[in-house]
């Protein structure tokens, strides 16, 4: 019963009895849409204290309150796994945020390019895209989203610990399931680059660096968004949590 619920992302810290306002939108979504009543069950989670039931007590047209009563789930962790792309059109840019957020990535990072060719990022519209995938797909934390940063500064900045994987299209067609399964447990970053590729002096950055692994995608050259799921799979099937 409890699966099917209706589940919603709140800021709010819970607890059994915790009283709490939802925003607006959730009030006329719940409302108005699903017709619920008082009485009625929701599922809420806030990315730290787990997933937990509660009772609708009041709904209106723009209001609505709920009455927060026992966990139904204890709140997990998820891969230590950021992710870094450079920004691209806005449809495919949500699709994007939305699949990155159903393979359980803890942060999403915009890196500008050389080649990027949308470099204006909607940061509000990339974590309304994260909550809605999270609240569809059962998860209970939302990643934490960035503002755009230069690709050179983010290298300059980076911390070593961190491996960080680059689908590199120039990359020897090796086995990228050979290449991550030699390297050890750490914190990780995927890095997908713009739809022209990275340009020369950019690649040659990311090759000087000692935290940087390259892999190939396959011999086909994929777009962006296809990219990204397919190296976020390989990384969570090889070092994150689906082993």
């Amino acid at each position: 019963m409890a699966s099917k619920l209706q589940r919603l992302f709140v800021k709010s810290p819970m607890g059994t009895g915790a009283e709490i306002a939802l925003l607006p939108e959730q009030a006329h979504y719940l409302g108005n849409v699903l017709r619920l009543k008082p009485g009625d069950h929701v599922l809420v989670f806030n990315g730290a204290d787990g997933e937990w039931c509660a009772r609708l007590t009041a709904i209106g047209k723009k209001k609505a309150q709920i009455a927060v009563e026992h966990q139904t789930r204890p709140q997990g962790q998820g891969p230590d796994l950021h992710y870094l792309f450079a920004p691209i059109k806005r449809a495919r840019l949500d699709y994007m945020a939305q699949k990155a957020t159903e393979m359980g990535v803890s942060r999403l990072q915009p890196a500008i390019t050389r080649r990027t060719v949308a470099e204006r990022v909607n940061t509000d519209r990339l974590k309304a895209n994260a909550i809605e995938a999270a609240e569809q797909c059962g998860i209970l934390r939302v990643p934490e989203v960035c503002p755009p940063e230069k690709l050179s500064k983010l290298l300059d900045h980076w911390d070593e610990s961190r491996l960080l994987i680059f689908a590199d299209e120039a990359a020897a067609a090796a086995s990228p399931i050979e290449a991550l399964s030699a390297q050890t447990a750490r914190p990780l970053a995927v890095l997908i680059g713009p739809e022209g590729g990275f340009d020369t002096e950019e690649r040659n950055a990311l090759m000087r660096q000692p935290f940087v692994l390259p892999i190939s995608l396959g011999p086909r050259v994929m777009r962006a968004d296809t990219a990204s799921v397919a190296c976020l799979a390989l990384v969570n099937a090889v070092l994150g949590d689906w082993r």
